[in-house]
């Protein structure tokens, strides 16, 4: 077999670009980048949740737009954060993988899945806390198929690729030009565990969080952590409804 030549990198070199890869010209993410993106993530998902109990909706409506607003949150502190400085979307792992790390990122999820069961499982032996402050959730896929329907996109779609821009993306990227790599997989994903509450979530959520920033350290891309937390979400909607949760 011949080998590549040194002017073609190969297609893993070229896709996975990671922040140490980046030419020195190319801005990073630095502290600023993530204390705005968190502040709009913060602002946007906690002051205005608290501000949908005053627009009187319908539980299925009010339930919808609250499962919609940690997505839309997350791509806003996003946004915010690449037009604080940088302007450029791969210094914060925007950028082209390969199809080995999008099914990486299937088979990761569906570990972590399974790993979420036996976490909550285990702070709730600890604890003996078993409420479940995503009961909303149910309630907004409970209005019949069309709520169904939007209920999984929000919450298995929409949520993931926010979040994960902002806690990846942004969050990950900034705490990995800190000290060793298991200080900013770590922290990182405490933060987003945090971000949850401490509540049945908070385990669930420092699982997702773990498994995405090392397959952004890793590949050098935000695409396969959403891969990871499509497939951790997806199935929660449906679930919930079929349990009679909402």
């Amino acid at each position: 077999m011949s080998q590549v030549p040194s002017n073609h990198p190969r297609e893993s070199e070229k896709t996975a670009a990671t922040p140490s890869s980046l030419p020195n010209r190319v801005p990073r993410p630095r502290l600023p980048e993530g204390i705005v993106g968190l502040a709009v993530f913060i602002v946007i998902g906690y002051w205005g949740g608290s501000q949908l109990s005053r627009l009187e909706l319908d539980p299925v409506a009010y339930g919808l737009v609250f499962t919609a607003l940690s997505g839309v949150a997350g791509i806003a502190g996003f946004a915010a954060a690449v037009l604080l400085r940088i302007r450029s979307l791969s210094p914060f792992g925007v950028c082209r993988t390969s199809r080995r790390w999008l099914l990486i990122g299937v088979g990761a999820g569906v570990v972590a899945f399974r790993v979420k069961g036996l976490a909550v499982m285990a702070y709730t032996a600890i604890t003996g806390d078993t409420a479940n402050p995503q009961t909303i959730y149910a309630e907004a896929g409970s209005g019949g198929g069309l709520s169904l329907i939007l209920a999984t996109v929000f919450l298995g779609l929409l949520t993931p690729l926010g979040e994960e821009l902002l806690f990846r993306g942004v969050i990950a990227n900034v705490l990995l030009r800190h000290g060793r790599p298991v200080f900013g997989v770590v922290s990182s994903a405490l933060i987003f565990a945090y971000m949850h509450g401490i509540n049945i979530v908070f385990p669930a959520a420092l699982v997702m969080g773990l498994v995405g920033a090392e397959l952004l350290r890793r590949s050098g891309s935000v695409w396969p952590a959403i891969v990871v937390h499509v497939v951790f979400n997806l199935p929660t909607v449906p679930v919930m409804v079929l349990a009679g949760m909402g």
